[in-house]
């Protein structure tokens, strides 16, 4: 196989990576691992947290861990990733701990945002709630009754 790539990888404060005599590469995205070669077809994909990897011309394995991004090739030699996150180093268990410590702040951000996403979108029913039903006093409307108490429904208890 004839011709090399030419990789950038950069993240939004500075250029990581610029290898310009990659004869190949491996990530991964959402439907798993897959290489680049050469002369491959324009391409463009959204990167899951991953540890890049390729081999230049003395064929030595070099390795980046990314935080999620996004790849394109152009031209058959132009691979481009752009991500949040990118460290590179030589030492693949250790860019791995790296990338789990990544997925793991990821996942807490996602379930923090999730949580402030229901406690808005409930604050958000209470607050429909009281217009709907202005004669209520708001008390009422914060913290809907157990079912079968005196100011919940069936007033002296569930329904038979």
């Amino acid at each position: 196989m004839t011709g090399r790539l030419h990789l950038r990888v950069t993240t939004p404060m500075r250029q990581v990576i610029d290898a310009p005599d990659v004869v190949s590469l491996r990530a991964e995205d959402d439907s798993g691992s897959f290489g680049i070669w050469p002369g491959h077809a324009d391409f463009l994909t959204v990167l899951v947290p991953t540890v890049l990897r390729w081999h230049g011309p003395d064929g030595a394995p070099r390795f980046c861990a990314l935080r999620a991004g996004l790849l394109t090739v152009t031209g058959g030699r132009d691979v481009a990733i752009a991500c949040r996150e990118a460290v590179p180093g030589p030492d693949l268990p250790g860019l791995e701990r790296a990338l789990a410590g990544m997925r793991a702040a990821d996942a807490d951000a996602e379930r923090q945002a999730r949580v402030e996403h229901i406690r808005l979108h409930a604050g958000a029913v209470r607050q429909m709630m009281r217009f709907a039903r202005p004669d209520q006093p708001p008390g009422l409307l914060d913290h809907p009754p157990a079912i079968g108490t005196a100011a919940g429904p069936g007033r002296n208890g569930p329904a038979r």
